[in-house]
């Protein structure tokens, strides 16, 4: 039942399009310019900077939030905590990459990522944080700057897991690991045309002009 309700409360919050509704706010339908998605970068891309940061924090407060709120309705179970703490940011997830109201056409759910990165552990945050920033400093590519993060997020989830963090029994671990696993999957599997063109040298870089 405790995944049931962290699922769908994640995706009730996730259903919150941020980059759509700022697009329409702007007059435009964000879906139908730059990669057709509705997260952060898109709105970078076609609406500016600006654009780009409200669209992140929106949809990284519309994960924080509900895993916020997981401390709270289940305080009282530790050893799965944080197990439910990944439910509800994969809810958030799902509610942000396939929102039902707009036909299932959402984003890429990475600021959704740093939502539960950041509800999870400062310390992974920092991590996650400087790792990106290297990345695309270096690089000029966001997508490969996300698979990093998501890459990270499991490889942690399973050192502190491993270490006896967090409070997990070891009945809890397994599933912490898997559902960690499974984010991380569906980052890579939202960004698989990206990770051909970062294959074939032709992603877009920050900063590029248009052709």
């Amino acid at each position: 039942m405790e995944r049931i309700i962290c699922l769908v409360m994640g995706y009730v919050f996730g259903l919150f399009q941020t980059g759509y509704l700022y697009g329409k706010y702007k007059g435009i339908d964000i879906r139908q310019h730059g990669s057709g998605n509705s997260g952060s970068t898109n709105a970078l891309r076609v609406m500016g900077v600006r654009a780009g940061l409200i669209v992140f924090l929106g949809d990284f407060f519309k994960t924080v939030i509900p895993c916020f709120l997981v401390r709270i309705l289940f305080g009282s179970q530790p050893d799965y905590l944080y197990v439910w703490i990944l439910y509800a940011g994969f809810g958030v997830i799902l509610g942000h990459n396939f929102p039902f109201y707009l036909n299932f056409k959402g984003g890429k759910g990475i600021a959704a990522t740093a939502g539960i990165v950041t509800s999870l552990d400062w310390r992974l945050m920092l991590l996650c944080l400087a790792a990106f920033v290297l990345v695309v400093a270096v690089t000029r590519y966001v997508s490969l700057g996300s698979l990093i993060v998501s890459t990270i997020l499991v490889v942690w989830n399973v050192v502190m897991g491993q270490m006896g963090a967090y409070g997990l029994s070891a009945a809890a671990r397994p599933e912490f690991y898997g559902i960690s696993a499974v984010i991380a999957a569906m980052a890579f599997w939202r960004h698989r045309a990206n990770i051909v063109r970062l294959v074939q040298g032709k992603e877009n870089k920050v900063g590029a002009k248009k052709k």
